[in-house]
């Protein structure tokens, strides 16, 4: 069953309608969801979007708040010459030590989370969609938003649609997905599921406007 269905398991009925006002909206997915195509619908739609991956690139660029952190914890070597984060390098020492995940993520998750506290607040009435790679694994995202919305598609459709996109390998993309948190795990957090797998364009615009709709009056 494609797009929202309506009906379990692609929409968990909790929560869809009802009095409960929707000031916080969760939007997470795995890499290749299509999750930063729904959050610009969102944000059409007239939302706030506090989006978490481009505050930590923001935290990690030349002069980066998080960058004498980072140096300090893993070495020069994980900086660049022209002083930002060498991602491919620090993706491979994650990878290889998970340690070293934990270790990078005490330093900007904390960052990160004040930041989009900040943005925020700054939105003042609209509604607000915090975009969170890693939601499914923080329960103190889960416990800052009043709805959860997960972008999902199959496995294989993900690495297609990375590779065509970044130039990856195969297995390049399959080491990030083992990495992210379970399709079913996703899912199974999610008031809606938006399953985008065969949709065009418009048809994934078309879903995302219904949902809007919906927690919109509930708003």
């Amino acid at each position: 069953m494609d797009g929202l269905g309506l009906s379990p398991p692609q929409v968990r009925r909790t929560g869809l309608t009802g009095q409960q006002s929707v000031r916080h909206i969760g939007l997470t997915g795995g890499i290749g969801s299509g999750k930063s195509s729904v959050a610009r619908v969102l944000v059409d739609c007239g939302a706030e979007l506090v989006d978490t991956d481009a505050i930590a690139r923001a935290l990690t660029l030349p002069g980066g708040a998080a960058i004498p952190a980072i140096a300090q914890a893993f070495g020069a070597d994980v900086i660049t010459a022209g002083g930002a984060l060498d991602r491919d390098r620090m993706r491979e020492t994650v990878f290889a030590d998970p340690g070293a995940k934990a270790r990078l993520e005490g330093i900007l998750h904390p960052m990160i989370g004040a930041e989009a506290t900040r943005q925020a607040a700054a939105a003042g009435e609209r509604v607000v969609v915090f975009d969170v790679p890693l939601l499914a694994e923080s329960s103190r995202w889960r416990q800052r938003v009043d709805r959860i919305l997960v972008v999902d598609c199959h496995e294989d459709t993900q690495c297609r649609r990375v590779m065509a996109r970044s130039g990856w390998s195969e297995a390049a993309v399959r080491a990030v997905i083992a990495q992210q948190a379970r399709r079913d795990s996703r899912r199974a957090l999610a008031d809606a599921v938006i399953f985008n797998e065969g949709l065009t364009p418009e048809a994934l615009a078309a879903e995302v406007r219904i949902l809007w709709a919906l927690w919109a009056a509930a708003g």
